[in-house]
C-alpha cells in the first residue's frame, strides 16, 4: 500500500526537533562546566548525548521509511525480545543508584526498561486491534492487562520502581478503548487514601474520614426502593478503603526509622533537609532563583556548581527554571503539552484501530513522564527517578522516545491510502 511521498505530520516533527535540541542544550549547560574532569571529548556527557541524538534521528528516519503493515506485525516479536532483555538484566545487569536496570555492552550501557515501553505499546496495540477483541470479554481483558503487568513486575525485580510505575499509564489506553471508568476511579481513590493515611499518620482518623465520605455518598445516591442494595455497596467499599488506610498506617509503623523518614519525606521534604529531602529542596531553590526571565544560558549558579544532585538526569528541569525562568520553563511545558495534544489528535484521526491504540499509548507514556518528572522537581510529586523526555541525559531514553513518536508519525502518514481521504 502506497502513500504520498514524505506525507508526515509537520507539527509533531517540528515539536520533536525543538524539544530534542532544547534538551541537548540543557544537558550541555549542566555538564559542560565540568568538562575539564574528562580525558577526551567522547567521555563528556554532552557530546555523548549529541551522538545519541544523531543515532536517534537516524533511527527515526529508518522508521519513517518502513511500511506500516511491517511495523504492525513486529509487536509480539519486539515484546518477546524486550521481556528477554528485562529478565537478563535481573541476573547480569549493572546496579546504579540501587537499581539493577542497566546492561553494559562494549563499554556502553543501556536500559532495557526504556525499550520495553515501546515494545509493550506495539504488542498491546497488535493484540487489542485484532478482529473480535472486546473489553467486555474478561479473558481478553485479562490478557491485555497481562501485557502491561509482566514487564512492570520484572522491572520491580530490578528495584526500579519509578520505571515500573510508568506502565500504569496504559490504564488511559484501556479507558479509551472502553474499560469501565469505575476501575481507574477506584485506583485513583486508593492512591488518595494511601497518601492521606501517610499524611495524617493515624488509621482511626483516616478511617473516620472514609466513613464520613461514604455517608455523604450514600445520602446523595439514596433511593428508597433500592436503599438496602445501595447501603450494602457503600459499606463494602468503605470497609475496603478503611482497611487500606489502616493497613498502610500499620505497615509504615513496622518499618525501620530510616525507612519511615524516607516515606514521610515524600510528602514533606523539610523533615530531612540534609538527607532524603535535600534534592527537592535544592531543586525548588534553583527554579525559584531564575525568577521570571531566568539568568541566561550557561549563567545558572546552581547548575554550574552542582548544588542539585542528578541535575543532568532526574532533576534537569530545574536547570530550565534557573536559566530561562518562569517564562522558559512554562514554554517547555507548553511544547510538551502541544506534542501530547498532537499525538492524541493523530491517534483519533488514524484510520486503523492499531494506530489509535498505539497513539494513546505514546501519549500516556509521555504524559506520565512529564507530569511526574516536573512534579518531583517542584515538590508536588514524590521523587521516583524517571527522566524528562528529550531533556534528561541518557541515550536509552532519548532513542526510545524518538522511536515511540516516529512510529506513530509513520502510521499516521498512511491515513490517506488506508481510507482514501485525508483529514
Amino acid at each position: 500500500m502506497n502513500r504520498k511521498s514524505f506525507d508526515f505530520d509537520p507539527v509533531s516533527l517540528a515539536l520533536y526537533i525543538i524539544l530534542a535540541v532544547g534538551g541537548w542544550m540543557t544537558v550541555y549547560a549542566v555538564t559542560s562546566v565540568s568538562a575539564g574532569d574528562y580525558t577526551n571529548w567522547l567521555s563528556m556527557p554532552h557530546w555523548r548525548q549529541l551522538i545519541w541524538l544523531g543515532i536517534s534521528l537516524v533511527a527515526g528516519a529508518i522508521v519513517l521509511l518502513l511500511d506500516y503493515r511491517f511495523i504492525e506485525a513486529l509487536g509480539y516479536l519486539f515484546y518477546i525480545l524486550a521481556i528477554g532483555l528485562l529478565i537478563l538484566t535481573v541476573f547480569i545487569g549493572r546496579e546504579i543508584n540501587g537499581a539493577k536496570a542497566w546492561i553494559v555492552l562494549g563499554g556502553q550501557q543501556f536500559q532495557p526498561s526504556e525499550f520495553a515501553k515501546l515494545a509493550t505499546a506495539m504488542a498491546l496495540a497488535q493484540y487489542m486491534s485484532r478482529q473480535g477483541f472486546s473489553m467486555n470479554d474478561n479473558r481478553q481483558l485479562f490478557t491485555a492487562i497481562s501485557f502491561v503487568l509482566l514487564p512492570a513486575l520484572i522491572v520491580i525485580l530490578q528495584n526500579d520502581t519509578g520505571s515500573a510505575l510508568v506502565f500504569g499509564s496504559f490504564l488511559i489506553v484501556f479507558y479509551r478503548e472502553g474499560l469501565t471508568p469505575l476501575i481507574p476511579l477506584g485506583l485513583l481513590i486508593s492512591v488518595a487514601v494511601v497518601i492521606l493515611s501517610l499524611w495524617i499518620n493515624n488509621g482511626l482518623i483516616t478511617g473516620g474520614i472514609m466513613l464520613g465520605i461514604g455517608l455523604i455518598s450514600f445520602i446523595i445516591f439514596f433511593n428508597r426502593r433500592y436503599w438496602i442494595r445501595i447501603a450494602t455497596i457503600h459499606l463494602v467499599i468503605c470497609g475496603m478503603f478503611v482497611a487500606l488506610a489502616s493497613g498502610t498506617t500499620f505497615i509504615v509503623s513496622k518499618l525501620q526509622p530510616h525507612q519511615q523518614i524516607r516515606i514521610k519525606v515524600l510528602l514533606d521534604p523539610t523533615l530531612d533537609p540534609q538527607g532524603a529531602g535535600y534534592n527537592v529542596i535544592q531543586s525548588k531553590i534553583a527554579i525559584g532563583s531564575g525568577g521570571s526571565t531566568g539568568k541566561g544560558f550557561l549563567n545558572g549558579n546552581y547548575t554550574k556548581y552542582k548544588f542539585v544532585p542528578k541535575q543532568e538526569t532526574d532533576f534537569i528541569y530545574c536547570t530550565v527554571g534557573e536559566e530561562y525562568g518562569w517564562i522558559g520553563s512554562s514554554t517547555v511545558l507548553l511544547l510538551f503539552l502541544g506534542l501530547i495534544w498532537r499525538i492524541q489528535y493523530m491517534a483519533e484521526s488514524a484510520k486503523t484501530r492499531y494506530a489509535r491504540i498505539y497513539g494513546y499509548s505514546v501519549a500516556s507514556i509521555l504524559f506520565f513522564h512529564v507530569m511526574v518528572n516536573v512534579g518531583m522537581t517542584i515538590g508536588l510529586v514524590p521523587v521516583i527517578g524517571i527522566p524528562l523526555p528529550f531533556f534528561s541525559y541518557g541515550g536509552s531514553s532519548l532513542l526510545s522516545f524518538t522511536v515511540l513518536i516516529f512510529v506513530l508519525i509513520n502510521l499516521y502518514s498512511y491515513r490517506v491510502s488506508v481510507l482514501g481521504m485525508k483529514r
